[in-house]
């Protein structure tokens, strides 16, 4: 094997660029994985393009890829074997997934299913679907619920799917990108809204009539999140899921908030779950065909045209939904 490889580099915002360094040697606890898969979640767009947890760039190459499905080719004395495939979910802030290698602890590594009939853009998608079943277990009981998602990116679509896997009895989905709002019907939504701002917050209140039960932002805009506020009922529940664009404060409705009696949390974690549970029921999910992932996965690129992957998932142009870089 030679030793260096090609990675991804942020050289500054919004500017991704294809480099070559050193394959990186794991210490005690890791293993090295050859990356075949990596997929470009909004929060890598937020990080790359608006600077979210950025303190100076160029970034290391690699980050913030955090969506990713390789082979284990130095398992370095862990109880992982060289061979093993592995869906790789490292925490956000040490994410190196955009590069044909990459040495991470195990507790970021779970198996995938052997002999999966399963594509593996597919199985890459039991990341993210994951987080969105971590969150979703802070969540009261939905039997009967009337639930808001904003946003219908891949994120949103799991939510919709979720949402009524535990028994909420209305989705109502926010989404202005026509084709995103279409896929949305086939993940459970039940009313779909293509107007933003305050004509969805109107919208929003003619079916509810005093809000949702549960409003989950997924788009991660200082706007979005202040307007989860005005769509949830009067003890109703907020799941603010999306990601800030950038580190700057996100002004606070605080008078809403008091007087509705919202409660409302942030989904960081699904990384530090103990035996990484909910990325392994999203893995059975896939895999046993409860979810069809066919209407997500709509782009891929090679690690060389990373560039293009990233105009693509910024654009959201011609269908575009999950975008996924191969390495090979």
């Amino acid at each position: 094997m030679t030793e260096t490889m090609l990675a991804m580099q942020t050289l500054k915002q919004g500017d991704v660029r294809l480099t070559e360094v050193p394959i990186p040697s794991p210490t005690d606890g890791q293993a090295l994985v050859k990356m075949e898969l990596a997929s470009i979640c909004g929060s890598d767009l937020h990080i790359v393009d608006y600077g979210w947890l950025v303190e100076e760039y160029p970034l290391r190459p690699g980050y913030p890829g955090h969506e990713g499905i390789g082979t284990v080719i130095d398992a370095n004395g862990t109880e992982l074997s060289n061979g093993d495939r592995v869906l790789v979910t490292p925490a956000i802030w040490d994410s190196l997934s955009f590069a044909e290698c990459q040495a991470l602890g195990t507790n970021f590594l779970t198996a995938l299913p052997p002999d999966s009939d399963q594509k593996p853009d597919h199985l890459l998608m039991a990341q993210q679907l994951g987080t969105v079943i971590f969150a979703a277990k802070r969540l009261p009981n939905l039997l009967g619920q009337t639930c808001v998602v904003m946003g219908q990116g891949s994120a949103g679509l799991f939510w919709n799917y979720v949402l009524k896997h535990l028994g909420a009895a209305r989705v109502i989905a926010i989404e202005p990108i026509a084709h995103r709002l279409e896929v949305g019907a086939g993940f459970g939504s039940d009313d779909r809204i293509s107007d933003t701002f305050d004509a969805a917050t109107r919208a929003v209140l003619e079916l509810t009539g005093e809000g949702a039960d549960v409003v989950v932002e997924a788009i991660g805009t200082k706007e979005t999140h202040g307007q989860a506020l005005d769509l949830v009922r009067p003890d109703g529940q907020i799941v603010w899921f999306g990601v800030p664009q950038s580190a700057e404060l996100i002004p606070f409705d605080f008078d809403t908030f008091f007087r509705k009696r919202i409660a409302a949390y942030s989904p960081l974690g699904a990384q530090d779950e103990l035996g990484l549970s909910s990325f392994r029921q999203a893995l059975k999910w896939i895999n046993d065909g409860q979810i069809d992932m066919s209407e997500i996965v709509t782009h891929s690129f090679p690690l060389s045209r990373v560039d293009e992957a990233f105009k693509a998932a910024r654009e959201r142009a011609n269908g575009a939904v999950k975008i996924v870089v191969t390495m090979g």
